[in-house]
């Protein structure tokens, strides 16, 4: 068979072609392009764990309930803060339909003492 040539392969990282950044005038030694850190820039970072967040489901859209009863603070309270402050939708998972509703009751419940403003601290 007849030898067969082919294309010089860089196996170095350190190689200076005008599609990679020259480093950005780091000093020599340093190897070019990169992140912050002198980390490789791209998405495979070393130590970095992937994973995906579970999708969180409105608590009161999965039981179809039509109205929050201000007059059970014991579902509210799963929604109250310690401090009295209300959880954000980012937090619960509730939908936004039903987190107006929940505000409605949790203050409603605050106002006619069924739920405290704030705990004693």
């Amino acid at each position: 068979m007849a030898e067969e040539t082919h294309a010089p392969q860089h196996s170095s990282p350190q190689h200076s072609s005008p599609q990679h950044g020259s480093g950005g005038g780091r000093g020599p030694g340093r190897p070019e392009g990169g992140g912050p850190g002198g980390r490789p820039a791209g998405p495979h970072r070393r130590g970095k764990r992937n994973y995906v967040r579970k999708k969180k489901v409105c608590r009161f859209c999965v039981d179809k309930v039509d109205l929050i009863d201000y007059k059970k603070p014991e579902i509210l309270q799963a929604f109250v803060q310690e401090r009295g402050k209300i959880l954000p939708r980012r937090m619960t998972g509730t939908c936004a339909r039903h987190q107006r509703w929940l505000t409605i009751a949790i203050k409603r419940a605050q106002n006619i003492a069924l739920l405290p403003f704030a705990s004693e601290l």
